[in-house]
């Protein structure tokens, strides 16, 4: 046979084969983006995504996520869609249209990071010159416009401005290009400056209608009743912007941080910082679509991987709280932002703390955490936090922690089925640390689901105990045919014959990793098998 034909056909073989891959996790995306968060399949399972969308060259940029989902894993694409008047509608040709053909090909659900949408609010003359009743932002008793909005304005503003991020040329071209896409999340950074709910009297409008005198219960509860209507007209605002009425219908929105704080219980102000109102504990799940709440090791605070004060023991409070958004929205997009606390260069780096510490952290560490978040938390997707010039380079091994720990769940039938239909496990045996002014509705509510070991360090603790093994556990079945799936990771170092407690069960011995490591436990033969 002539050589250009062999070449050719292992050129076409190989394209083919490449494209079948290509085509077939592009399906599992499409699956798990549109499952219920909730139904008789038992949760769906995670995808991926990112908050450096690319704008920088050797970052995550479309063509990248394309590539990775070409290679098998699961990513649901992300762009980053700038402020209204700046550069996302002349970078058509080559930052969205060569990876928005692609996803159209593949039938991939699409997103689009931003920073704050009400930041226009603030920012643009226009609406800072509204007049008091109708201004978007605080207004305060001599009339003055600070630069932060406000619950007391009209919806009009918030609207218009949420028309604006979408009635531009960028978004009527990717439109045209992708009429039919299954999903289109709009994820905005939400970190805009708002009036909280202790200063509510700096406005004078709330004054007005409230008076001086109201209590820390009543604000709450007018702040967060104004809050679901500002936001959702800003919503609408950005629905009504688009053309397509598929866009239209297959719109969510997800607010970074649009959740409840995961510090309750840690000190005695928590509720400061806080919206809970003897109805509900939050009320951004009836203001959003999704959250992506922060499970960070933040570089500006003392939390870390390794003790009390950190995400690996506040974040259990999100598991009653996630319980409870379902029954208020089961359709809820409840996704996790993960990050280190890496900030290079900078004093406060956290993995120059751990350096100081005398302690190593690299990818492994990093991956062992983010499985830990994962599994104690199961999100429709992980969303990793790095800087806008953080290039692949610097982060692509760190990203690829949570690609794989993300990807095991699309081949290892058993880890799938635990994650689908496990049961996350309580220990009764000892009440979770943070334990100031719990709301009454949380006080006999599961929050500790750490496994006792025999690493644990003696009782009570407090936000600077250390934690070297942290265990957790999901369970199918009932006596005598129940198995678990045990989560163990140790960031510190790896611990050999680890003693671990299941509940209403017994002990079992186990080694536990930096990288992490899961075991599977079978009741009926006493089995403690590795999961490689």
């Amino acid at each position: 046979m002539n050589k250009l034909i062999i070449l050719f056909l292992s050129v076409f073989y190989s394209v083919a084969q490449g494209n079948g891959l290509a085509l077939e996790t592009a399906n599992e995306i499409r699956r798990e983006a549109l499952l219920p968060s909730s139904s008789k399949l038992g949760y769906p399972l995670p995808l991926i995504g990112h908050w450096n969308s690319g704008e920088r060259p050797n970052t995550y940029e479309p063509k990248y996520q394309i590539s990775l989902i070409e290679k098998g894993h699961h990513l649901l694409p992300w762009f980053h869609l700038d402020i209204p008047g700046m550069r996302s509608d002349i970078r058509i040709k080559h930052y969205y249209k060569p990876s928005i053909n692609r996803a159209a090909d593949l039938k991939l659900p699409i997103s689009f990071t931003s920073s704050q949408w009400e930041r226009v609010l603030t920012e643009d003359k226009k609406y800072l010159k509204l007049s008091g009743e109708i201004n978007p932002n605080v207004v305060d008793r001599q009339g003055n416009v600070l630069k932060k909005v406000s619950p007391m304005g009209a919806t009009n503003a918030w609207q218009e401005v949420g028309k604006k991020w979408t009635n531009r040329t960028v978004l009527k071209e990717l439109q045209r290009i992708y009429p039919d896409p299954p999903l289109v999340l709009f994820v905005s950074n939400n970190e805009h400056k708002k009036l909280n709910w202790y200063d509510a009297n700096q406005d004078y409008r709330y004054v007005a209608r409230h008076g001086v005198n109201t209590s820390e219960s009543e604000k709450k509860e007018v702040f967060a009743e104004e809050w679901i209507k500002l936001y959702r007209s800003l919503q609408q605002g950005i629905k009504d912007g688009l053309d397509s009425n598929l866009w239209k219908e297959n719109a969510r929105f997800v607010g970074y941080n649009a959740f409840n704080t995961s510090a309750m219980g840690r000190w005695p102000g928590w509720k400061k910082y806080s919206l809970e109102t003897t109805e509900f504990i939050s009320p951004w799940p009836r203001v959003w679509d999704g959250a992506s709440p922060p499970f960070y090791t933040h570089n500006w605070d003392p939390s870390t991987d390794y003790n009390v004060w950190g995400p690996m023991v506040s974040a259990m409070n999100w598991v009653p709280m996630k319980d409870e958004t379902y029954k208020i929205n089961p359709e809820f997009w409840f996704e996790l932002s993960i990050w280190d606390g890496n900030q290079p260069g900078k004093l406060n780096d956290k993995r120059r703390f751990y350096q100081l510490q005398g302690q190593h952290y690299d990818s492994k560490r990093y991956g062992g955490m983010v499985k830990y978040a994962m599994w104690l938390l199961r999100p429709r997707l992980v969303r990793e936090f790095r800087n806008p010039d953080q290039t692949l380079k610097k982060t692509e091994s760190y990203f690829m922690e949570i690609v794989n720990a993300v990807d095991s769940l699309y081949k290892n039938s058993l880890l799938e089925k635990f994650w689908r239909k496990g049961e996350l496990v309580a220990n009764n045996s000892f009440k979770h640390p943070y334990q100031d002014d719990i709301p009454a509705t949380y006080k006999e509510k599961s929050r500790w689901f750490l496994l006792n070991t025999n690493y644990d360090a003696k009782k009570p603790w407090n936000l600077h105990t250390e934690i070297p093994v942290f265990c957790i556990a999901l369970q199918l079945g009932k006596l005598p045919n129940r198995e678990w799936l045990v989560y163990s990771f140790s960031p510190l170092g790896e611990r050999n014959n680890v003693v671990v407690e299941i509940p209403d069960y017994k002990t079992v011995n186990i080694n536990t990793y930096r990288g992490g490591a899961f075991y599977h436990i079978i009741e009926a033969d006493h089995l403690v098998n590795l999961i490689e």
